[in-house]
């Protein structure tokens, strides 16, 4: 019996519910409380006409506040359940908490009464492949899985399906981590590098944010840090569980390394070895550190036999670096998951030539500075559409200027379908166009799926 599930199912029978946002994960979130007696009102600033599903949570007596001013009936409620998109400190919520209200979400709920033994994952870039090179790893082991977090699969209406001896596997976003209380069994920190500063206030903001996936471990808890990294190092002296490093430059007294060009493992003074970098099907020095970070979580749960099959056979996540197809010599990859500029980095020195690179978004608020190196080094020319536009031209421009150099050409267009027949129009065969926009997708799409479904479906009819 879970007892910590059954506790919760107590406190919130007969308790009025505010579940704001009617996402992705708050969907299944409100049937489920609904279900365990809870009296719930769903909040969303669109309008009814974008949930034709709605009926079937109205006949569950779940109510709706919905478009402009949908927040103006936020009043009275004993629990509120945040979308991750959704700052805590905003005024509507504060005025609630003042009264007595509970904040919390769909993923702190879950965390709170998971029985299983759980494996995170935050940073900047390379979660989404981590999480799911651990998810393999420990599936390949014969445990019996369940992936969920932002990688896009809310997990609350399964939670009485999971016991002790399964293995929960998440991804958490900043936004996620900004109000969690509770932190994994076994924690990892890809790498921190400027991002979502649309929506922190500060870099230390976010920084902070990411920590919470750490900060409540006890002694009998793990945590993997990226040594490479400057802010993830910086965490060290904060760790409460078994610390563990992963590093392409260093070799670790405890975790995944790189030895010449083979991987390592070493913990209490064991050292064993994994397999040779070129034997991993994903492709880029990024996606060895991925494999080096998840090495870090699963070991010593995994044997060496099952991690060397997911390196050698996983193909990689939809969205990042996704071989499309080639039309007439040319081949199209789809990396809409580079929505920072540090992951368009890594994506563009993954590729052993020059490519055409379309890139463009919306603007997150991040410098493109250090990103313009990069295309200098790797892109032969850059299509640039979307709201990031100007930042990108303009901050590789001036980078060109400053070494006297000469700039690649730039095409700038309206939209996906300009951009995918420019790059098209310009190309040879035997070259690479890349969809790796370095910025958000929120100017044109909802998110950066519908953005690389998008460039997918124009690249096939070509």
């Amino acid at each position: 019996m879970n007892k910590e599930l059954e506790s919760f199912k107590k406190k919130i029978k007969g308790k009025k519910a505010a579940v704001l946002g009617f996402g992705v994960s708050n969907r299944p979130l409100a049937k489920t409380i609904v279900k365990w007696g809870a009296d719930v009102t769903v909040f969303d600033r669109k309008s009814e006409e974008n949930f034709p599903m709605i009926s079937e949570y109205r006949e569950m007596g779940i109510k709706f506040s919905l478009g402009e001013g949908y927040l103006e009936n936020l009043k009275g409620f004993d629990i509120i359940f945040r979308t991750p998109g959704m700052r805590f400190d905003i005024p509507e919520i504060q005025r609630e908490l003042a009264n007595g209200a509970e904040l919390t979400s769909e993923m702190e709920v879950f965390m709170e009464v998971c029985p299983a033994k759980t494996y995170a994952v935050t940073g900047s870039d390379g979660k989404t492949t981590t999480t799911t090179l651990i998810y393999e790893m420990l599936k390949q082991e014969g445990y019996r899985c369940f992936l969920g977090g932002n990688i896009g699969t809310p997990l609350i209406d399964r939670i009485e399906e999971i016991d002790g001896d399964d293995r929960v596997v998440l991804e958490l976003s900043s936004f996620q981590l900004m109000t969690m209380k509770n932190s994994p069994n076994v924690a990892v920190i890809t790498n921190i590098t400027p991002n979502h500063l649309d929506v922190h206030k500060s870099m230390e903001e976010y920084i902070d944010a990411k920590k919470n996936i750490f900060r409540y471990q006890t002694e009998s808890d793990r945590v993997v840090l990226n040594y490479d990294n400057a802010i993830t190092r910086s965490f060290i002296p904060e760790v409460n569980g078994k610390l563990l490093l992963f590093s392409i430059k260093e070799e670790c007294t405890s975790g995944a390394f790189l030895k010449g060009n083979r991987i390592f493992y070493r913990e209490d003074n064991t050292e064993t070895e994994i397999l040779p970098i070129e034997e991993i099907k994903l492709p880029g020095m990024h996606n060895v550190e991925n494999c080096l970070a998840a090495i870090s979580a699963v070991m010593p749960e995994v044997s060496r036999e099952s991690i060397i099959h997911v390196a050698k056979t996983f193909s990689g996540v939809e969205h990042r670096i996704e071989f499309v197809r080639t039309v007439n010599g040319v081949s199209f990859y789809n990396d809409s998951i580079g929505s920072s500029p540090t992951r368009t980095a890594a994506t563009l020195k993954s590729f052993k030539d020059r490519v055409i690179l379309i890139a463009g978004g919306y603007d997150k608020k991040l410098s493109y500075d250090e990103l313009a190196e990069t295309i200098h080094a790797k892109v032969k020319c850059m299509v640039l559409m979307g709201d990031t536009a100007d930042k990108i031209e303009t901050a590789y421009r001036n980078f060109a200027r400053k070494e006297n150099i000469e700039p690649v050409p730039v095409i700038r267009v309206k939209n996906m379908e300009e951009a995918v027949n420019a790059a098209y129009g310009i190309a040879r065969s035997g070259d690479i166009v890349v969809l790796s926009p370095a910025s958000a997708s929120f100017d044109m799409y909802a998110n950066f799926m519908e953005r690389g479904n998008h460039f997918k479906e124009i690249v096939r009819h070509l």
